[in-house]
């Protein structure tokens, strides 16, 4: 099992002006550390799953990537995950081949249907209802796969998406791997099927981990996908990690690596996230010894 850290909060010791160098340090212990993975959120406000008000610090996220990208050189990058309304899907593909361009074949494509309705309507960005943005997710992805073939510079014509060309000159180092995050049994986990790399679920209980699992290997049956070619994840938050309790939170990963998780994402809870990933990296060698 590998780790990976996630990091929604800019409230950084210090204020603005420490907020660069802190993330410059948070991808030299990331890799320090061994891990595998590095992403932030993709919003314009922050939301109030992290126990912060909208007003708190908040960074467009593939800005931050392409600065993470010139400080670090093996992580994975991605956002988990960027919301589909927030971008027109040509250029996300544009930018999200820039960032693997910039990183060495870096770049993941995490995304998702989008939920956060405040930060739409505070920024003027369109909000359909939930059954439109999954007919744009899947649009999306469609798109993303016909930019990144080289063989395929086309037009596209959608219901929601018509593309004149699909040009993408260069096309990435390396084809971004395909990260769908939620955990909907309907929709969600059969994009996955269809489309997916990888997934991301939140690890509420192996039981509820499980459970999604055989969803979506029923969706991979249903497509004729190969339920082992993708890439599972979890977004770790039972038990919340810490430094000082890290043992324990190794022992609870044990049953996700069991279902065939592959890779444990955590989130640092204080305002020196480099300090803390520093006291989670013996945790990398632990997962690691799980399978």
């Amino acid at each position: 099992m590998e780790l990976g850290f996630h990091l929604p909060i800019f409230d950084i010791d210090g204020g603005p002006t420490a907020i660069a160098g802190e993330l410059a340090r948070v991808g030299a212990a990331a890799e320090e550390a061994g891990a595998t993975w590095l992403s932030f959120m993709d919003h314009y406000f922050q939301i109030e799953p992290t126990g912060l008000p909208a007003e708190s610090h908040m960074l467009e996220g593939y800005t931050t990537l392409g600065y993470l990208a010139a400080h670090t050189s093996r992580l994975d990058l991605g956002l988990l995950v960027t919301g589909v309304t927030y971008r027109h899907p040509g250029l996300l593909a544009k930018i999200v081949t820039t960032l693997d361009v910039l990183s060495g074949g870096r770049a993941v494509l995490g995304i998702g249907a989008a939920w956060f309705e405040r930060e739409h309507r505070g920024m003027g960005v369109p909000f359909p209802p939930v059954a439109e943005r999954f007919e744009r997710l899947e649009e999306t992805l469609r798109v993303c796969g016909q930019m990144w073939d080289p063989e395929n510079n086309g037009p596209f014509e959608g219901k929601h998406y018509q593309l004149a060309e699909t040009l993408c000159s260069p096309q990435p180092i390396h084809r971004p791997k395909v990260l769908i995050g939620g955990g909907g049994e309907r929709k969600t986990l059969r994009l996955v099927a269809q489309y997916g790399d990888a997934c991301n679920l939140f690890g509420s209980s192996p039981d509820d981990v499980a459970h999604k699992l055989d969803v979506l290997r029923r969706h991979c049956d249903d497509v004729g996908r190969d339920y082992d070619a993708i890439q599972k994840t979890i977004l770790a938050n039972n038990p919340r990690p810490a430094p000082d309790t890290r043992d324990e939170f190794v022992r609870a990963m044990a049953d996700y690596a069991k279902l065939g998780v592959r890779t444990v994402i955590i989130t640092p809870t204080t305002g020196s996230p480099a300090a803390w990933i520093d006291g989670m990296a013996p945790a990398v060698p632990q997962l690691a010894d799980l399978g």
